[in-house]
C-alpha cells in the first residue's frame, strides 16, 4: 500500500467527532424553500462551541482491495492544538497552527515541520483551520453569499464559489432538515484528483452538533483510497494534557 501506517494515522485530521453519551441529531421536515443567506445562517448556528474535546477514534483505511484498521485517541484544544495518540503509544502527533509533529515508533521515525507533509497525503493544502473545520464539519473555505451561488441537487442546498478556484473546483451539500454539511469536494481535473468528505451521520453531544461517522473518498488517477471513521467515548470541555516529546535516536522523515 502507498501509504504507510503513520499516513494512516494522520489522515485522521480530516475527521469529525461523535460520543457514546449522545443521541442523534435530530432531522426536521426538509426545507427547500430558504435563501442562500438563511440556509448559511442556519448553518452557521450549528457550529460546535466547545474549549476541548476528546474521543476513541476507530479507522478503517483501504487502498488497492488491502484494509488497515486502528483505533486512536484524539484530544483537541479548540484553535490552538490537536493530539493524537494510538495504541501502546506507538504512534502520537501533535498539530498546532504553526506546526506538524509526529513519531512512528514501528519504524523509528519522527517529522517535525511544517503542513506540507500533510497537504502531500491529503492531496490538496492544508492548515490548521481547514483541518480543525473538517474535524467539526463546517466549511473548509468560509462560506457566505457573497462569494457563493445556492442550488437545490438531490433534494439537497449545493453552494459552489461564483468564481472557482484557481488551482480545484470546490462544492458543498449541506443538508435541509438539520443544516449540518452532508458533504465537501474538491475536484482537480488537471492533476486526475477528486476528495470527497461525506458526513454520514450527526449526533447532539452535550447539546452540540457534532458528526458520528464519516466517509473519506480520494481519487488520484487510477488510485482510489477509502478511509472510514467511528467515533466513541467522547468527553467536552475536561482538562487535557497533550504531550509531546520526540524520542531519541529516531529518523527524521526528510520532504523532498
Amino acid at each position: 500500500m502507498r501509504i504507510n501506517i503513520a499516513a494512516v494515522f494522520l489522515a485522521f485530521f480530516i475527521v469529525l467527532v461523535g460520543c457514546k453519551s449522545s443521541k442523534g441529531l435530530t432531522s426536521g421536515e426538509k426545507n427547500l424553500g430558504l435563501s442562500s443567506k438563511e440556509v448559511i445562517k442556519a448553518n452557521a448556528k450549528k457550529s460546535a462551541n466547545f474549549k476541548t474535546l476528546q474521543s476513541k477514534v476507530k479507522v478503517v483505511y483501504t487502498q488497492e482491495n488491502k484494509s488497515q484498521s486502528h483505533t486512536v485517541t484524539l484530544r483537541m484544544l479548540k484553535d490552538e492544538v490537536i493530539w493524537i495518540n494510538s495504541a501502546l503509544n506507538l504512534i502520537r502527533a501533535k498539530i498546532t497552527p504553526n506546526k506538524v509533529s509526529f513519531y512512528n515508533k514501528l519504524d523509528n521515525t519522527y517529522f517535525d515541520g511544517d503542513y506540507s507533509y500533510l497537504s502531500d497525503i491529503l492531496g490538496t493544502e492544508l492548515d490548521f483551520k481547514k483541518l480543525q473545520n473538517l474535524l467539526l464539519g463546517n466549511a473548509i473555505f468560509d462560506l457566505d453569499k457573497a462569494t457563493y451561488d445556492m442550488s437545490i441537487h438531490n433534494d439537497a442546498y449545493l453552494f459552489q464559489p461564483k468564481n472557482q478556484l484557481s488551482l480545484f473546483e470546490l462544492f458543498y451539500i449541506i443538508n435541509p432538515s438539520h443544516f449540518k454539511m452532508d458533504s465537501q469536494q474538491l475536484s482537480q481535473a488537471t492533476e486526475s484528483r477528486f476528495l470527497e468528505i461525506d458526513y454520514l451521520n450527526y449526533q447532539e453531544v452535550n447539546k452540540q452538533s457534532l458528526p458520528e461517522n464519516m466517509k473519506i473518498i480520494a481519487l488520484e488517477g487510477d488510485q482510489e483510497t477509502i478511509i472510514e471513521m467511528a467515533f466513541k467515548s467522547v468527553s467536552l470541555n475536561e482538562d487535557l494534557r497533550y504531550p509531546f516529546k520526540i524520542p531519541s535516536g529516531f529518523d527524521e522523515i526528510i520532504l523532498k
